[in-house]
């Protein structure tokens, strides 16, 4: 019963973590937390160390359990290993895959294509923009797959949700001109058909390198947002291109 409580308050405190109902630096507070799940303080406390191993939650003697925060030194650290492993990843794939990993990785970039070609016809970006997202993760995810690395694949999904986490959000973030968007998301596009071009030539030098390129970009937008943030923090809203790296 104990293992079943614990699975039970694991996912309520996790759901409310990735919601981002519980927002970075957001106090975890055991008995708070049992009253609310109600189960017992055991389990809870349980959920907390596991959340810990997964890197959602932040655990010290005395002061207790938050959810995560991170400096930008630390996140800057995070960016380089996920960088290192998923263009490791897209050359494996291009070694491993097979053509039904071809297949799914070809079928995601078609949608991606015809989403991004619909969303700079509309004048507004929603509700597309929420399904172009979904399509970007499967094209990763695809890739990832094609690795046939599933202890890669596992520990690149867990720092990209650890991103999306410690992110946080922004309300002073100012919006993007449609136009301005319109062009990047075409850009990102473009950079997808590099990337499945290498995978599908079998050329794992290739896909490497456009792997690191199209990700090294988004890496370096995102550190010089965050540079922009008081006190070197990160709280900022996520831009569409990094939340397609949230499973």
């Amino acid at each position: 019963m104990k293992s079943v409580n614990t699975d039970i308050a694991y996912d309520y405190i996790r759901k409310r973590i990735l919601s981002g109902e519980f927002p970075p630096g957001h106090p975890l507070l055991t008995e708070v937390l049992a009253r609310d799940i109600k189960v017992s303080r055991t389990p809870v406390r349980d959920a907390l160390r596991k959340l810990e191993t997964d890197g959602l939650v932040s655990i010290r003697a005395h002061l207790g359990a938050n959810v995560k925060k991170m400096e930008l030194k630390e996140f800057s650290e995070m960016c380089d290993l996920r960088l290192a492993l998923e263009s490791h990843a897209a050359g494996l794939a291009a070694r491993n895959h097979t053509e039904s990993d071809l297949r799914e990785i070809q079928f995601a970039l078609t949608a991606m294509k015809r989403l991004t070609e619909q969303i700079a016809r509309d004048a507004s970006e929603q509700p597309l923009l929420a399904e172009l997202i979904h399509e970007d993760v499967r094209f990763h995810i695809a890739v990832m797959t094609a690795a046939k690395n599933d202890l890669m694949k596992k520990e690149i999904l867990r720092l990209h949700l650890i991103n999306r986490v410690v992110s946080g959000t922004s309300m002073d973030k100012q919006p993007v001109p449609k136009v301005e968007a319109d062009a990047r998301r075409q850009s990102v596009l473009e950079k997808h058909q590099d990337i499945y071009t290498a995978i599908a030539a079998s050329d794992p030098a290739a896909a490497k390198r456009e792997m690191e390129f199209h990700l090294q970009e988004m890496i370096d937008h995102s550190l010089l947002l965050m540079t922009r943030v008081e006190s070197g923090v990160i709280a900022r809203e996520l831009s569409p291109e990094e939340l397609a790296y949230s499973s």
